[in-house]
This record gives structure tokens, C-alpha cells and sequence, in this order.
């Protein structure tokens, strides 16, 4: 059990350092936070709400994992590479389409709820 808390702080403390040290990361909790509001004032079904939430959750996990190589790759080669800037460029694309596919759920679920 001992093992399974500290699995736990160990996530919650990836988190912190997510979000306190990511821009981006802050940008997806203040649209996480104005999606979720958004949602609760339009009423979602149930339905939509799934949408949602693999929407987001789509977009947090591609940005811990971008987030993740970065720092790894910071870490094991600091100096400038090719290979290295092409992983990170790559999974930086990850979560540009992850955040353009959340933008399309949100727009097919809240436009026309506004029109």
C-alpha cells in the first residue's frame, strides 16, 4: 500500500512541476477550467461530456509526455542536435494536434449550442 501512495505523490508531483513550470500547461488549465464552466452553464450531455473530457485529458497527457522529453532530452544532451530537436519537434506537433482535435470537439458541441 506503501508503494501505491508514493506512485501517487510522485504523479501529483509531476503535476505541480507540469504546471508551474510550463506556459503551455498553464494555457490548457485556464481552458480546461473555461471548457469545464462553459459546460456546466450549456448543460452537456452526457454524451458530449465524454467528448470533453477525452478531449482534454487527450491534450493534458500529450503535454506531460512533450514535457517529459524535453526535459529528458535537456538533461542527456544539452548542447544543440538534430535528432534531439526533431524529437522535441515532434512532440511538440503531438500536442498541437491534440489541441486542434479538443478545439474541433469543442466547437462541434458549443457552436451550435450558441447559434
Amino acid at each position: 500500500m506503501k508503494a501505491r501512495t508514493a506512485s501517487f505523490r510522485h504523479a501529483f508531483r509531476g503535476l505541480r512541476t507540469l504546471v508551474a513550470g510550463q506556459v503551455n500547461a498553464r494555457i490548457h488549465l485556464a481552458a480546461t477550467v473555461a471548457v469545464v464552466a462553459a459546460g456546466f452553464a450549456a448543460g452537456l450531455s452526457t454524451l458530449e461530456w465524454i467528448a470533453i473530457v477525452i478531449a482534454v485529458s487527450t491534450v493534458w497527457s500529450a503535454e506531460a509526455i512533450n514535457t517529459a522529453l524535453e526535459l529528458l532530452a535537456d538533461r542527456t544532451a544539452p548542447e544543440r542536435h538534430p535528432l534531439v530537436g526533431a524529437a522535441k519537434d515532434v512532440a511538440a506537433a503531438g500536442v498541437l494536434v491534440a489541441a486542434i482535435c479538443a478545439l474541433i470537439i469543442g466547437v462541434l458541441i458549443f457552436v451550435p449550442r450558441i447559434l
